[in-house]
């Protein structure tokens, strides 16, 4: 598998991710549709020209944190990781609109050994997802329950 185990991971590296993407509107209506919800700042273009600030219908901010995330993973954990702790300090404090193109870079904040699992680590990502314009549209911090290499076990 193409995915770092815990002990590749240096704290202070980022990874700019190659893998980028162009966000449609079958995007936004499969996603809000399929998480049911009928938003109309995502679904409804008529009512965000007329009745929003934005003037275009929003990107689902949930479908811009998992392909944000989503992008990681090739290049970090592919086939080397265990399960997602949790994700904190979730913000998105620019919009992303339909047609906008979303690059991603990732930073490892911070890495343990799991007191539980010989096998296993815990590595803190924080995750940036920009525009092409190179603004910022998604942020969070992400635990990542780690493989370590078989021959670091124990």
């Amino acid at each position: 598998m193409a995915g770092l185990y815990f002990e590749e991971f240096e704290i202070g590296r980022i990874y700019e991710h190659g893998l980028r993407r162009t966000v449609t509107e079958m995007d936004n209506m499969l996603f809000s549709n399929m998480t049911l919800n009928p938003q109309p700042l995502h679904i409804d273009r008529h009512f965000c020209e007329t009745e929003t600030e934005f003037g275009q219908p929003l990107m689902n901010s949930l479908f811009t944190l998992g392909l944000m995330i989503g992008i990681s993973v090739n290049d970090l954990t592919v086939g080397t990781t265990i399960a997602n702790l949790g994700m904190t300090d979730v913000r998105f404090p620019n919009p992303l609109y339909q047609g906008d193109t979303v690059h991603v870079t990732s930073e490892v904040k911070s890495r343990r050994e799991s007191k539980s699992r010989p096998d296993a680590g815990i590595v803190e990502f924080e995750h940036k997802a920009f525009n092409q314009h190179d603004d910022l549209v998604a942020i969070c911090t992400r635990q990542a329950f780690m493989r370590r290499r078989p021959e670091a076990e124990g």
